[in-house]
């Protein structure tokens, strides 16, 4: 041990000797902030500064946080134990369960179906022309910016109350986030068989129907199945505001101080959410080979 200490020693001198020779060569890589630390420093410092005024303006304080919990946690003892109420009650809520659910899968493949051909038009390698991809991403992210809680307040004054309002906020809201990922996943796909396609005669359209789609396809699909099961959380939302399903039932046995039936409710969509999530990784699973 001594000894490879020892023989380290002359390469440790000749380390040092050599130092302040790469420190001339070197000055950006021995100084103690560069600029880019320098940068990270200040944007740190900005984030911080935000999050302080953000704090302060919008009046968050940990002491009613804290006071509140006890408000909380009566609310709690009011809700146990889950009481659907009377059977005709609990089919009314297995009826709306049902009426989420429906609205989340309609909404989700109408806006699939409808944003394909618009992420064809987005995407760099498959659209027609640059100003049609710059107008189809500008399209795409108008109709992302809003969410579909205000999707819903618009149609249900369209078309009115009821599911139908709520099919069309999820498809509406659906064919941003659709557009944007499906353009995403045919401008990363492998280029080799688009170029064996063309390469055999086969136009454009031959290279996106047999050397991008197949690719693109297993994940369009997963994303198709991700939305859904987030649709069925934002379905029941929705229906607060009258577009149809839980969320209306939901929001009547809360003004009806109905506590007991509040929870039955949240413990049923909370199962349905779950089970979706389990068939829907399942199904992501083996689209995707895994």
């Amino acid at each position: 041990m001594s000894g490879g200490t020892a023989s380290l020693s002359p390469l440790r001198a000749a380390a040092r000797a050599r130092l302040p020779a790469l420190r001339a060569a070197h000055p950006a890589a021995f100084r103690r902030f560069g600029p880019g630390q320098r940068r990270a420093a200040a944007l740190l410092l900005a984030g911080l500064a935000l999050l302080g005024l953000g704090l302060w303006r919008l009046d968050v304080a940990p002491a009613r946080l804290l006071a509140g919990l006890g408000a909380l946690g009566h609310f709690l003892t009011l809700m146990l134990p889950p009481d659907p109420g009377s059977p005709a009650q609990f089919r009314g809520i297995l009826a709306a369960l049902a009426e989420t659910l429906a609205i989340a899968y309609l909404g989700t493949l109408l806006a699939a179906i409808l944003a394909l051909p618009l992420g064809l038009l987005a995407a760099r390698n498959a659209t027609l022309h640059a100003l049609v991809r710059f107008a189809s991403r500008r399209l795409l992210d108008g109709i992302r910016g809003i969410d579909a809680l205000i999707w819903a307040l618009i149609w249900v004054s369209v078309v009115g109350l009821g599911p139908f309002a709520g099919v069309l906020a999820i498809m509406t809201s659906d064919i941003g986030t659709f557009g944007k990922l499906f353009s995403e996943a045919i401008e990363a796909a492998d280029r080799r068989p688009q170029e064996g396609v063309v390469a055999a005669g086969g136009g454009g359209l031959a290279r996106l129907r047999y050397g991008v789609l197949p690719q693109v396809l297993p994940v369009m699909a997963g994303q198709v199945l991700y939305l859904f099961e987030s649709n069925t959380r934002s379905s029941t939302i929705i229906g607060i505001v009258g577009a149809g399903g839980i969320g209306l039932m939901l929001a009547e046995m809360i003004r009806m101080l109905e506590w007991q039936s509040v929870s039955c409710i949240v413990l049923l969509i909370l199962l349905m959410v779950a089970a979706i999530d389990q068939l829907s990784s399942r199904l992501r699973r083996r689209l995707m080979g895994g």
